[in-house]
């Protein structure tokens, strides 16, 4: 049938005309150019993953100035790549669209093919339905023409049916298609919007140092002043953040929690991270990876949280790394402290509350992508990891909340901290913290 045959045409080299689909252009050329497109992109990941290599070696190492710029240009180096991979993503993704798009005016063309052949189909059913069994006797020579008339009104019955079967399946072939379509441009913008925040974070990146250089003039002692500075500083701050959080009254009701070891939140942050620190048991033994447990840690206890715990989990990864929302939900809130003066705490924060009972925050990013009121979905890039805040070097930190123990609060509230103004950050009753473990 024409259809069949068109379909086989398809099979081989299929030239679709000029018009809505854009230049004269063969669905095997837009294949090979993919594939193309696909080769270069192993080439800039494998790249980055020696950028992450080398950086979990930096990650671990004492910390000095050297080092840390050393680091910084690594980072900025690792977001580069990055930015080339989401650039050819972005081509790969275009030339799939107009692949689609290729692939649906053929199916249009095919429709509009087997639409013409049911008509022709119904129009000769009609001419020969009109006649009555007298009047195809009267017009034949013999009985046996009749049957043959009667005979080819059976086949082109049966060739309608066979029209209008491969006419359903081909719209479901072109919504299908078109769903796809759909499909990829959602993913384009998601790309795009990648782009955009890993432009950014370069940025950030490049400003880090800058200030790096500016505040320690090069010189190795003012870095470790910096350091020293920063832990007192942190220490006291935490201190003051733990005792107004100890007067906080929250009773945890663990039915309004999923419960422990569920796994309801993913890694916040990307699979190939997670493969570079080695399989989850091994991973917790990290000290580049997995840099602070919750709770009542040697960290916790030597003062910086006045006895009462850690209140989430580090994870050492390089400033840039893409930072991923464990799971769906709304961004309740954003921030960034280091706005104010003697007043770091968090640095950049996203605080995100998800609809079974949990909150979960993400702290010291060195830039964010989300706003408050925004709908989230899990894995999308919420922002990207950094230094920010009190913090001696880049890594994230991640907490888990019972979300109605949670709020934000201007640091004003604090009575032992005075200097903040209206910054804000997460605080709850020490009920609400949550071990984020028994949830990934």
């Amino acid at each position: 049938m024409a259809c069949l045959v068109a379909t086989a045409v398809l099979g081989a080299t299929y030239v679709v005309p000029t018009g809505d689909v854009g230049a004269q252009e063969t669905v095997e050329d837009l294949r090979k150019k993919i594939d193309v497109s696909q080769k270069a992109l192993e080439a800039i990941e494998a790249e980055i993953r020696q950028y992450e290599h080398e950086l979990t070696q930096v990650g671990a190492e004492k910390k000095t100035l050297q080092g840390a710029i050393y680091e910084l240009d690594l980072s900025r180096k690792k977001l580069q790549s990055e930015i080339q991979a989401t650039e050819s993503r972005i081509n790969s993704t275009d030339l799939e669209i107009q692949e689609l798009e290729r692939e649906i005016y053929i199916k249009e063309l095919e429709i509009d093919r087997n639409m013409d052949a049911i008509a022709q189909s119904f129009r000769t059913i009609d001419q020969i339905e009109r006649q009555t069994f007298i009047e195809m006797l009267l017009g034949h020579e013999s009985l046996a023409e009749v049957w043959d008339t009667l005979a080819a009104q059976a086949t082109v019955q049966q060739s309608l049916r066979d029209d209008v079967q491969i006419l359903a399946a081909l719209k479901s072939e072109y919504v299908h298609a078109k769903d796809r379509s759909l499909d990829k441009r959602d993913e384009l913008d998601s790309l795009k919007q990648d782009l955009s925040g890993e432009k950014n974070a370069v940025e950030n990146v490049r400003s880090q140092k800058d200030s790096l250089l500016d505040e320690t003039e090069n010189e190795e002692a003012k870095y470790q002043r910096i350091l020293a500075d920063k832990r007192a500083a942190r220490e006291a701050f935490e201190k003051a953040i733990a005792d107004f959080e100890s007067q906080i009254q929250f009773i945890l009701d663990p039915s309004t929690i999923p419960a422990a070891g569920s796994g309801v939140l993913r890694w916040p942050f990307e699979p190939s991270l997670m493969a570079s620190c080695g399989q989850r048991a091994s991973a917790f033994g990290n000290d580049y990876c997995l840099t602070q447990y919750f709770g009542n840690t040697a960290f916790a206890q030597s003062g910086a949280y006045n006895g009462k715990g850690h209140n989430g989990i580090d994870f050492g990864v390089p400033t840039g790394t893409k930072i991923l929302a464990a799971l769906g939900g709304t961004v309740a809130e954003t921030g960034d402290t280091d706005r104010y003066a003697g007043c770091l705490s968090y640095g950049k924060w996203v605080l995100v509350r998800h609809g079974n009972g949990l909150a979960t925050l993400y702290a010291h990013l060195s830039s964010i992508n989300v706003s408050a009121g925004q709908s989230v979905s899990t894995g999308q890039v919420l922002g990207y990891s950094g230094n920010t805040g009190y913090s001696t070097g880049p890594h994230l930190h991640f907490t888990v909340y019972a979300n109605k123990g949670v709020d934000v609060v201007p640091l004003g509230d604090v009575k032992a901290i005075t200097s903040c103004g209206p910054a804000r950050v997460p605080v709850a009753g020490f009920e609400a913290y949550l071990n984020p473990l028994d949830y990934l």
